[in-house]
């Protein structure tokens, strides 16, 4: 547990990162999981849990003073770390939590470029608004653009990054090694951007 200043309330909050380690946990990181993905975008939770128990991924419950905030899932390869889901609970939205859970990410991968997917901001998206909000969000917390945009099942996404260089075909690599052959043909390069 560290504390850290939050300029959102003005005092010293301090947040504990663990891993889950009883049902009540397990049904917490569940539940918001759930209420916070769009279904396109959400692996079915005995795949993560699964993942979890081969040590080809990490789970993380997040409290500050005891309550729970957040969760974050990443996926690791040898160098580079996919920082899958990202949600914050909906009690505690606009307080900063969202900043300090990437912060953390970014400590506990030290060393390993961490990246992640996002929708890509198309005006034409019925989400655009959000979309947008999501990107600013983690361009101001020290993301990069890795100029990489694709399509990920279907969903058109684009990758940002901490500490990290990808090209498409990296990233393709990573989820073969790190998925299987059957997700990898599920990630195709985007040949058109609309910004």
């Amino acid at each position: 547990m560290r504390g850290m200043y939050s300029p959102e309330t003005q005092k010293e909050v301090f947040m504990e990162r663990k891993q889950p380690a009883t049902a009540l946990q397990w049904l917490k990181i569940y539940r918001l999981y759930q209420s916070s993905f769009p279904r396109s975008e959400k692996k079915p939770f005995s795949m993560i849990r699964s993942m979890y128990k081969k040590r080809k991924s990490d789970v993380w419950y997040f409290e500050e003073d005891g309550k729970f905030v957040g969760l974050v899932i990443t996926i690791h390869g040898p160098d580079k770390v996919l920082l899958d889901y990202l949600a914050v609970h909906r009690k505690c939205r606009g307080q900063g939590v969202g900043s300090r859970l990437l912060c953390q990410m970014r400590e506990q991968y030290a060393g390993k470029g961490v990246f992640l997917e996002i929708e890509q901001v198309k005006s034409s998206a019925a989400n655009f608004e959000e979309r947008k909000r999501r990107k600013r969000f983690y361009l101001s917390n020290g993301m990069t653009e890795l100029g990489v945009f694709v399509e990920l099942f279907g969903v058109d996404m684009e990758l940002l990054g901490f500490d990290c260089a990808m090209t498409f075909e990296e990233y393709h690599d990573f989820y073969k090694d790190n998925y299987n052959e059957w997700a990898a043909k599920h990630v195709k390069p985007q040949k058109n951007k609309d910004s």
